[in-house]
């Protein structure tokens, strides 16, 4: 038993003149792109934003270093999708998400891949052609991070001394918005922390006790706000533990 589908001719031209709109509504930016080269192929642990090893193998390695949009450390842990349009012979569609994890320029490129990043824009087979070129013509847009189980932990950085000095970066900060500075709760107030480098946030002679902290966000549109973490580091905190937040963005 079949059955047919009759539309009326206007909805049937509605419906085709709505397809292209919704298969090519993602807005890209046009730029080049260049790769660094590790044993592994994945990041450096050295990276300008202060990650880490974190910075290493978050999204499976698939990272780079950025030029104009590293915005003095603002868009450390963001995420673009990022695809060539060298040759469509080697190019994939779909190109490859990347996460900011360091600051570079090379060849006037926005973006500096790691290893595993760019072979991942290539077609299967087609890597070394890639490679060869060296600079590339690239499309990309900020796309939201997703960690599948996570929501953001406030890591202590290796430099800090307690009870003298704390040091701080946040990891797996999802979605698409940045995190423009950080206060610590102190005797009922709010005290801006200061950007040390890259995502790092430090502050000398920290108060005794857990600390609260409030991230004040803004997303894509401009729009800000900013959210707390009552006492998400404890008293006895140390150098290179994360502590786990509540708080997806």
């Amino acid at each position: 038993m079949g059955f047919s589908l009759k539309l009326p001719y206007c909805c049937l031209v509605s419906i085709m003149m709505l397809l292209p709109a919704l298969c090519y509504s993602d807005k890209f930016d046009k730029s080049t792109a260049t790769y660094y080269s590790r044993p592994d192929g994945l990041g450096t642990p050295s990276g300008a934003c202060g990650f880490g090893e974190y910075g290493r193998n978050i999204s499976d390695g698939n990272v780079a270093g950025v030029y104009r949009l590293y915005n003095n450390g603002i868009g450390c842990g963001a995420c673009y999708q990022v695809r060539c349009t060298t040759s469509p012979q080697i190019c994939t569609d779909k190109g490859v998400n990347i996460v900011v994890t360091d600051y570079g320029q090379g060849d006037n490129t926005d973006f500096i891949l790691s290893h595993h990043a760019f072979e991942a824009m290539a077609q299967p087979g087609t890597a070394d052609r890639l490679f060869a070129y060296g600079v590339v013509d690239v499309e990309y847009q900020r796309v939201p991070c997703q960690y599948v189980g996570h929501k953001i932990q406030v890591k202590v950085h290796e430099n800090s001394r307690n009870p003298d000095y704390l040091a701080i970066i946040m990891l797996y900060q999802t979605g698409k918005s940045d995190i423009l500075s950080v206060d610590f709760g102190q005797q009922g107030k709010w005290v801006e922390m200061r950007r040390s480098f890259g995502a790092v946030f430090d502050m000398s002679n920290p108060p005794l006790g857990a600390i609260s902290l409030r991230f004040n966000v803004q997303d894509s549109a401009g729009s800000k706000w900013a959210v707390e973490a009552p006492n998400v580091i404890p008293p006895n905190w140390k150098a290179g533990v994360a502590y786990d937040t509540n708080i997806q963005l």
